[in-house]
């Protein structure tokens, strides 16, 4: 059965540019998936938290680990298993000052993992939640695709390098942008997120119908 997570980082709970993309999203995934199973995170509503001390030390230290440490890790140790047991990851978020918002900062920082999402050998790395794939829906106020302002966007890239990183086979960015200053460039952008929405769901039943003859 497949298995989709959306996860939603705008602090706008309405109104919100990518929150409305990922809804449309998740229609067209239902859709193609009728027996699918949907699970949702939105980091907005009930906040992750930042990484402390002791998680740090948590991360590091040998197994077992003491009631503490265990304790400190017991977000992570959800968030990847979370991830472990699905297909598909939904990522809706806008721009904030360029990046991230801080929620899913928070988010990344705790399933970045050595060990749990990712192995180091030989000055090496390897991603450990292979099978996957991801489609990111991005919304920024400004128009970043000229190329004066590309090099300030530090979203899109960041994204793809993150869940890449830990093992993800593929990462769809859908860039909406020019929310707040370019009507025009705000519609254009739409109109291909949804399209590339569409794209991504068809590869998506191509793979499944593979799978269903291995």
């Amino acid at each position: 059965m497949s298995h989709l997570l959306r996860i939603d980082a705008s602090a706008r709970l309405e109104g919100s540019v990518s929150r409305e993309l990922a809804d449309a999203f998740e229609e067209k995934w239902k859709a193609a998936h009728p027996r699918g199973k949907i699970s949702y995170r939105d980091l907005v509503a009930y906040p992750i938290p930042h990484l402390s001390e002791m998680t740090i030390q948590g991360f590091y230290a040998p197994p077992p680990l003491n009631g503490k440490l265990s304790s400190a890790t017991a977000i992570s140790d959800q968030l990847i298993e979370e991830l472990r047991s699905v297909d598909t990851v939904l990522i809706s978020t806008p721009m904030y000052n360029f990046t991230v918002p801080s929620v899913l900062k928070a988010y990344i920082d705790q399933i970045v993992r050595i060990g749990k999402s990712f192995s180091m050998t030989d000055h090496s790395f390897q991603g450990l939640l292979t099978g996957k794939r991801a489609f990111v829906i991005t919304a920024s106020g400004a128009v970043f695709s000229d190329s004066k302002m590309e090099e300030k966007n530090h979203l899109d890239s960041y994204l793809s390098l993150i869940f890449g990183f830990i093992g993800f086979d593929h990462v769809e960015i859908a860039r909406v942008e020019g929310t707040a200053t370019s009507p025009s460039a705000f519609q254009e952008s739409r109109t291909r997120a949804i399209k590339s929405m569409d794209g991504f769901l068809l590869k998506d039943k191509k793979l499944e119908k593979a799978a269903s003859f291995v």
